[in-house]
């Protein structure tokens, strides 16, 4: 594992941004596809227009979701490091509220229905949310506690995880979430294409992420806290308990139209 795919001179490509741009590519491919298959009525502009406001507004506020939580320890004094984002500082729970944000704004001034939009999307998010942990694992961070399971991964001096934990295997916890968001693009994939009303696909990928991160963060050693309280927990609970509410009050999992080609 090593943060740098290569460097010349000054110049270098990190796994990270690299994870980010395929994400970014692989999954505006694969929502142009799903909003074709769903006759959208979206041009090929509007589909990047869309794309890019929504990784715009994702990254916004997952970077603000960080900073607001640090603000007392480091920000506060920091306020220089507030757009440093080159230097770490993403909370996904942020990125999400962001995206879906900015999804809503898009579908009101396009006059689309906003629950259509964001289940064609939510899946190909889930897609680069593996994509994401990758490079998380190749930079050394979202990084798991101690661990004497024989699993444990022992991470180099300069990443965040080997310089907290010298030598001392650790969960490779961005692994564990990384085979997790996979198995929840599947399920999203699979099920895109049921009997379902509209905002079924989003109310699924919220409880997904829910549990996923519920779960990873038992293991994390870097988590935001809200008091005594992981942060994370707080928000997947929050994702969790209004994805299942949202869904069985409206049952949309019954009626509607069959959406398989």
């Amino acid at each position: 594992m090593h943060p740098v795919l290569f460097r010349l001179g000054s110049f270098e490509i990190r796994f990270y941004g690299l994870m980010y741009v395929i994400a970014i590519a692989v999954g505006a491919v694969l929502f142009w596809r799903e909003v074709q298959r769903k006759k959208l009525g979206l041009t090929n502009d509007e589909v990047i227009s869309y794309v890019f406001w929504v990784v715009v507004c994702g990254i916004l506020g997952a970077r603000l979701y960080f900073v607001l939580f640090m603000w007392n320890q480091f920000y506060a004094e920091n306020p220089n490091e507030i757009f440093a984002v080159w230097r770490g500082g993403l909370a996904i729970h942020g990125g999400i509220i962001g995206g879906v944000a900015a999804s809503y704004l898009y579908s009101r001034v396009k006059k689309i229905n906003f629950l259509e939009i964001t289940d064609a999307a939510v899946t190909m998010l889930a897609l680069g949310q593996v994509f994401g942990r990758a490079g998380n694992f190749m930079n050394g961070d979202a990084y798991g506690v101690p661990t004497k399971l024989p699993w444990g991964m022992v991470f180099p001096e300069g990443s965040a995880a080997g310089d907290e934990f010298p030598g001392v295997p650790l969960h490779p916890v961005m692994l564990y979430e990384l085979a997790l968001n996979l198995i929840s693009f599947f399920v999203l994939w699979r099920q895109r294409k049921r009997f379902h009303k509209s905002g079924y696909i989003i109310g699924l990928y919220l409880l997904n992420y829910g549990v996923i991160r519920m779960f990873a963060s038992f293991f994390r050693a870097d988590d935001l806290w809200l008091g005594k309280l992981r942060a994370p927990h707080v928000m997947s609970a929050l994702f969790i308990a209004g994805a299942a509410a949202f869904v069985l009050k409206f049952r949309l999992w019954e009626g509607g139209k069959n959406q398989a080609t």
